[in-house]
């Protein structure tokens, strides 16, 4: 695994990341200013998951295309993030509910249309065996979006709110661009790798047939739903369910902060520090750790460790108990976003259907992130704010449920 390709990669991922955090921990509140209803707030923040299930299989079908015919994916990449940076900016500029809605649907749109591209540079730069541990630093990347949307939050968003939105998307180009130059540009010589052995403790890596041919999204779609195993599909259900929960918890925690804990927009929206260092401190380990275990057994104990980090704030409703709630809590998800999408990859039946796959990733998480936030928001107003944690925990014991279906379903494939 070559240490620099897993950097340029981690950085590009980065950058996209960088605003997208900031979009989650912010844009709730702009909303606030105009709707009361805390489901409607979640349902609009769930438009950007719609149109990413509408998107990003497309792309990512296109960009395939692509890289069979060695042009790679970095054009689709660099003109999606030129265009996403302008609404993303505008967002504050705007002082009507109308305009704050299109700038957040513009947004959206141009940036979920390379999203699940710049993902797919994993297993185009990195051999499948590799993957794995990949992913662990490209999501420690990640865990650092977080913590630098936080302290925007925490330094910039009290004094400035037009120049706290000014910085994600100016930082998305400026390291895009960087991690293109060193990078992309031999795109055109890097060879996808080809597909790996199968793995004794996953049912992955299928052996690619000779005359597999995918003429669109709707065939591989067709494709995994006629696997007689049902691996594939029951992978899709858990992503989707754990997606949703994670995206809730991140959408609602600063109105949480505000309602329950009282603490001003600013902190409020730094709660998520904490969880981003312990997801930072674990992440590279788990993926190690998971290599051996199991990818799938691993996403299950995940599921748990969420479950009693939410519990755990639930039951301590101050600031110093939500905190530990977020660190714990944001240690199970590290278990799952380090394998999700490496499994999946795993599976798919031919190397050239990576980039679709990838948005077939984003079919399921973004279609439980869309319908998370407004289902917990609807909870909230039945119960209250003081609830919310609970109510979380009670949606993510479903999801425990599913892994433990698909992590029987494939036991016999580890022996």
């Amino acid at each position: 695994m070559s240490a620099t390709t897993v950097l340029w990669v981690t950085l590009a991922v980065f950058a996209q990341e960088s605003v997208w955090n900031f979009y989650d921990a912010q844009v709730p509140s702009e909303l606030r200013q105009y709707i009361a209803s805390a489901g409607l707030v979640g349902l609009i923040m769930g438009l950007d998951n719609v149109l990413g299930v509408l998107i990003q299989p497309w792309m990512g079908f296109l960009s395939d295309r692509r890289a069979r015919h060695g042009k790679g994916r970095w054009a689709i990449i660099l003109t999606g993030a030129a265009l996403a940076a302008v609404p993303f900016a505008l967002i504050p500029w705007t002082h009507s509910l109308p305009l704050l809605v299109l700038c957040v649907v513009g947004f959206a749109a141009m940036a979920n249309a390379f999203k699940g591209i710049t993902e797919t540079l994993v297993p185009d730069y990195v051999a499948p065996s590799h993957r794995g541990k990949a992913q662990g630093f490209v999501k420690a990347g990640v865990s650092l979006t977080i913590v630098v949307s936080s302290l925007i939050s925490l330094l910039v968003v009290d004094r400035s709110i037009t120049l706290a939105f000014a910085i994600p998307p100016a930082l998305m180009l400026v390291l895009l661009t960087t991690s293109w130059f060193f990078l992309g540009r031999r795109h055109d010589t890097a060879a996808l790798p080809h597909p790996s052995r199968p793995s004794p403790t996953e049912p992955s890596a299928l052996a690619e047939p000779p005359s597999a041919d995918f003429a669109s999204p709707w065939a591989v779609i067709k494709d995994m739903v006629r696997d007689p195993s049902r691996a594939r599909t029951l992978l899709m259900l858990g992503i989707f369910c754990f997606a949703g929960m994670w995206s809730a918890l991140r959408a609602l925690l600063t109105p949480y902060g505000t309602e329950v804990l009282g603490l001003s927009r600013g902190s409020a929206g730094g709660l998520a520090l904490p969880g981003a260092v312990a997801f930072l401190v674990c992440v590279v380990p788990l993926a190690y750790v998971s290599s051996r275990l199991g990818q799938v057994r691993a996403m299950r104990y995940g599921v748990g460790v969420f479950v009693v980090g939410l519990l755990i704030g639930f039951c301590v409703p101050t600031v110093p108990g939500t905190v530990i709630a977020m660190a714990i809590a944001s240690v199970g998800y590290a278990a799952f976003a380090v394998n999700a999408l490496v499994a999946l990859w795993n599976l798919a039946p031919s190397r050239h259907v990576l980039g679709t796959y990838t948005g077939l990733y984003t079919v399921a998480s973004s279609t439980g992130a869309a319908l998370g936030p407004a289902l917990l928001g609807l909870t909230v107003d039945a119960t209250g704010w003081r609830f919310m944690l609970l109510n979380g925990a009670a949606f993510a014991a479903v999801t425990f449920t599913v892994f433990t279906r698909l992590a029987r379903r494939i036991a016999p494939a580890d022996h």
